[in-house]
């Protein structure tokens, strides 16, 4: 069990070890790396983390993860009807056009979640619990009568979510969020039956 000032210690080092990673990757970051950016001797990593850096990055991928979560909220818990997925894009787009090269998205997904079989397990765990508070929205704004009733909920929200991952690839490499509105333009126009939409 840690004292206050051991999990202070702990989370500051994860989140030092975090923002390395979104400046320069999780290959090129060292465990020197994270001593510095956090104030910390390599001792007291090891007191934590005494595996070294892979602790480490599984800390961090379960770290960005819950902030993917916290970015969309409260908003994801509430797609009930064609406002309010409206509001949740919208919501998504701003969140990662505004963390840009940043985003704990393309953190988890890009750099960590090919790293380490544990860290990959992190980022699939998230996908399946993304795709699930999707697939209820999915299916509540369905009994609601707004969306298409034909929908597939499971696969549509597999849809969604490969949308915003390929937006938010295309955003970290060229700074550009055309593509990620784009893709959820098309998955809510699938969703709620619209063959064409008007041009912005």
């Amino acid at each position: 069990m840690l004292t206050a000032k051991g999990s202070a210690t702990r989370r500051r080092i994860i989140e030092a070890a975090a923002e390395e990673i979104r400046q320069h990757g999780a290959t090129v970051t060292t465990l020197d790396d994270v001593c510095r950016r956090s104030k910390t001797a390599k001792g007291q990593v090891f007191h934590y983390f005494p595996d070294g850096k892979e602790q480490v990055l599984v800390a961090v991928a379960e770290l960005e993860a819950e902030r993917v979560f916290d970015d969309q909220e409260p908003y994801l818990g509430q797609l009930t009807s064609r406002a309010a997925w409206e509001a949740w894009r919208g919501h998504v787009v701003r969140t990662h056009r505004d963390q840009g090269l940043h985003c704990p998205l393309g953190v988890l997904i890009v750099d960590l979640g090919r790293y380490s079989v544990t860290a990959q397990a992190v980022s699939s765990h998230l996908v399946t619990r993304w795709q699930q508070r999707l697939r209820v929205g999915i299916e509540a704004t369905q009994a609601a009568g707004e969306a298409d009733p034909a929908l597939d909920p499971g696969r549509t929200a597999a849809a969604v979510i490969a949308a915003i991952q390929g937006g938010v690839a295309v955003l970290r490499s060229t700074g550009s969020a055309e593509n990620l509105e784009a893709g959820l333009d098309l998955c809510l126009d699938r969703i709620f039956g619209v063959t064409s939409r008007p041009a912005p």
